[in-house]
C-alpha cells in the first residue's frame, strides 16, 4: 500500500512563493507518474501538474510558467515550487499517482493547505 504525505503549505500574500513537498511510502517502485492535485473551496479536485520517472512533466494551463514540479532522485518524492501566487491558487494540495484511478483511492494523504491573500 502506497501512502502520500504532503507538506509545505501555508499563508502567503499574492505574488509570493511556496514550495510543497510530497513523499511516498510503501511499495513505490510501481509508481511511474506522480501528480499534484488541488481542491479549492466549493470546487472539484483538479490536476495541477505531474512528473514521470522519465522526466516528462505536465502543467495545467493556469499554472504554466509559475509552478515547477521536480522529482527526487529516489523517485518517491515530488516537490512543487509555486511562484507568483494568486488568490485563485488557494486550495488544499494533494499528491498521488496519475491517473488517480480507483486503485489509488486509499493512497490519498491529508493534503496541505495553501492560502493566498490578496
Amino acid at each position: 500500500q502506497v501512502r502520500f504525505v504532503e507538506s509545505g503549505g501555508g499563508l502567503v500574500q499574492a505574488g509570493g512563493s511556496l514550495r510543497l513537498s510530497c513523499a511516498a511510502s510503501g511499495i513505490t517502485f510501481s509508481i511511474n507518474v506522480i501528480a499534484w492535485y488541488r481542491r479549492a473551496p466549493g470546487k472539484q479536485r483538479e490536476l495541477v501538474a505531474w512528473s514521470s520517472r522519465a522526466g516528462s512533466t505536465y502543467y495545467t494551463n493556469s499554472v504554466k510558467g509559475r509552478f515547477t514540479i521536480s522529482r527526487g532522485v529516489a523517485m518517491n518524492t515530488v516537490d512543487l515550487q509555486m511562484s507568483t501566487l494568486t488568490p485563485e491558487d488557494t486550495a488544499v494540495y494533494y499528491c498521488n499517482a496519475y491517473p488517480a484511478s480507483r486503485e489509488w483511492n486509499n493512497s490519498w494523504g491529508q493534503g496541505t493547505q495553501v492560502t493566498v491573500s490578496s
